[in-house]
């Protein structure tokens, strides 16, 4: 027998299918056996193969709805991520640039707070954006660097500065990153790291030298604490003395509460929601509680009545503008207070700096920082200020905890003022004594 014809044996086959018509069964179908009917049949069988994978792929409308559905799902994707999850601009202007060029020199210092509020400004140019420096004083004096809190320009220690100068000191302060008339950053974490370079390019810009060993004394208020006690970590020989003023830093971060972590830190809140809650709790007066609460914990958690997260931190907006409810509040506590609420309308970077600090700045668990402060800085170069009704520094536990990484009793000047935690404002003349003793000041005429 033949090859083709054992082939055509062996390909021999019925092939039975339904009769679209009739529905009936056809005969079957014998395979012819030549060589020529042998190839038809491998031809015919290909192209029926070929029609049932046809059949599989989808008809051309059908691929268009296909398409079309997944270039809407991308589109929807990459706007719901842009509006959901922005990306804030390198240097978001401060409103010095952005809105002030637009406005009249007199309705300029009509606003709430205006760009000459305190003598001796400039405005410095940098790779982060401009910061906004005040530099005055006697220019032979002591030189002090003053470093406000989180949610609060430089204004809140104008009092303390004002004091300083009055004693022959050379003062200078500014604007941290997206406070006040200084350009917000917006694609780097505002950590110690971001605030470290803030720091060395204000004084920089001074025409007076600011560097060497001992070059002049470090006073960090607040947040502006944690910072100039991280900055004289990485810099021990810089400052002639270190002084912190109700300083954050050792505050538990369990004492923030979980919901509130979760929703800052975490990142599973989307940033565009995350920071339209937060400008809208900062919009709103705030209220800080009459009561002291006896623990870290009690302080952050229940200082106001409301137990959302972005109330949970706009306690510390509160604690730096103004004392508890019922106390007095003070012409400039008022005006601090207003400013809060202007710079979350017309500076942009201030609702994305304040959270980038909630998430990396040195507020809380600091103590490795502060045993490196005590290993690292001489004896008599370090002064602890706090106030003794702080509704966010604890002094016991401070006391407890920060004192004795700071080395012994007689290396620190450790004092407990009255007052609140806005005592930089309302109680300058008992921080001046302290400052008197620690320095040994003398006044002297301004220059």
């Amino acid at each position: 027998m033949s090859d083709s014809s054992r082939l055509a044996d062996s390909l021999r086959v019925t092939s039975r299918s339904f009769d679209t018509n009739t529905g009936a069964e056809p005969a079957a179908i014998s395979v012819p056996t030549s060589p020529f009917s042998v190839a038809l049949t491998f031809a015919v069988e290909s192209v029926s193969h070929l029609s049932n994978i046809q059949l599989l792929l989808p008809s051309p409308d059908r691929l268009s709805l296909i398409t079309t559905t997944a270039v809407t799902t991308l589109v929807v994707f990459f706007i719901v991520r842009y509006v959901l999850y922005p990306k804030w601009g390198r240097a978001i202007p401060s409103p010095l640039r952005a809105s002030f060029p637009d406005v009249p020199p007199d309705a300029i210092k009509s606003q709430v707070y205006h760009p000459d509020v305190l003598p001796g400004a400039r405005d410095v140019t940098t790779p982060y954006g401009t910061i906004r420096v005040y530099e005055w004083g006697n220019v032979n004096g002591p030189k002090v660097l003053l470093v406000h809190g989180i949610s609060t320009p430089c204004i809140t220690l104008a009092p303390l500065a004002r004091a300083l100068a009055d004693k022959g000191c050379r003062v200078l302060t500014f604007d941290l990153f997206g406070r006040g008339f200084s350009d917000g950053v917006g694609d780097l974490p505002h950590d110690d790291r971001l605030y470290a370079s803030n720091i060395l390019l204000a004084l920089a810009s001074s025409p007076l030298p600011w560097t060497g060993n001992h070059a002049f004394h470090l006073v960090g208020y607040s947040l502006g604490g944690a910072l100039a006690a991280s900055f004289a970590a990485g810099f021990p020989r810089l400052p002639a003395s270190l002084v912190l003023l109700a300083p954050a830093g050792l505050i538990r971060t369990a004492d923030f509460g979980t919901i509130a972590r979760l929703t800052f830190r975490s990142g599973l809140v989307p940033e565009r929601l995350l920071a339209l809650a937060t400008k809208s709790r900062l919009q709103r007066p705030i209220a800080a509680s009459s009561k002291r609460k006896p623990t870290q914990a009690d302080s952050l958690r229940d200082e106001l009545s409301s137990s959302s997260p972005t109330a949970k931190v706009a306690d510390v907006v509160a604690s730096e503008t103004k004392g508890p409810e019922g106390t007095p509040t003070l012409p400039l506590e008022r005006r601090v207070d207003e400013y809060v609420r202007w710079m979350v309308t017309h500076h942009a970077g201030f609702v994305p700096a304040f959270m980038s600090c909630i998430r990396h700045a040195p507020l809380t668990d600091q103590h490795p920082t502060w045993a490196s402060l005590g290993r690292l800085l001489s004896p008599g170069r370090i002064a602890v200020l706090l106030a003794r009704h702080d509704e966010i520094v604890n002094c016991e536990a401070y006391e407890r905890e920060g004192r004795p990484l700071l080395g012994d009793v007689d290396k620190v000047h450790w004092g407990v003022l009255d007052g609140n935690h806005d005592f930089v404002m309302t109680h300058v003349e008992d921080i001046m004594a302290q400052l008197d003793s620690f320095w040994g000041l003398v006044r002297k005429e301004r220059i």
